[in-house]
């Protein structure tokens, strides 16, 4: 597993009974991390979900990269999502899909360590062709997702595939 903030541990998520999960028997019942992982890595689209300040919900699309156990996302800081997280960083982030499902909580941080926005920057313009840094993008624009749960299903397994990592910080 992919995660460089800890220890992760992995099981069912918490939902009430009427919810069917199984018991887990074995590492077989839980999807794989690397499944999680490939979602992760391939999907162009990707939902964040923020808090305004009067506390309703705001949710809008991005594009992203994961990489070395984070998601990577860039929005403006002056924008509804960007005053949002400097307000309240905690932010979830999910895959479109309801049938193959990841979604990931966690605290949001805005990237000022050069080196890594470099790194970033060209694996995000390997997959959309278009950059975060240097000419087409202001500084103070990209931001970190480090997970502090995820939770991933396949909707046709669901009761025997829900499941929930968590991460130690």
């Amino acid at each position: 597993m992919t995660q460089s903030a800890g220890k992760i541990q992995a099981g069912r998520p918490d939902m009430p009974d009427g919810y069917g999960l199984a018991p887990v028997s074995g590492p077989n019942d839980l999807v794989a991390w690397q499944h999680v992982e490939e979602q992760l890595r391939t999907q162009r689209n990707y939902w964040i979900s923020s808090t305004r300040p009067n506390g309703r919900p705001h949710a809008m699309p991005v594009w992203g990269v994961w990489m070395d156990g984070a998601f990577f996302f860039s929005t403006d800081p002056h924008s509804r999502k960007g005053r949002n997280l400097a307000a309240n960083p905690e932010a979830v982030m999910h895959l479109e899909s309801g049938d193959d499902v990841v979604i990931l909580e966690g605290k949001v941080v805005m990237l000022s360590d050069p080196v890594t926005l470099q790194v970033v920057d060209q694996a995000y313009y390997t997959k959309y062709q278009f950059r975060l840094a240097g000419d087409q993008a202001p500084p103070g624009t990209v931001y970190r997702l480090r997970p502090r749960a995820v939770f991933a299903w396949l909707e046709s397994s669901f009761p025997t595939s829900a499941t929930r990592w968590k991460f130690e910080e």
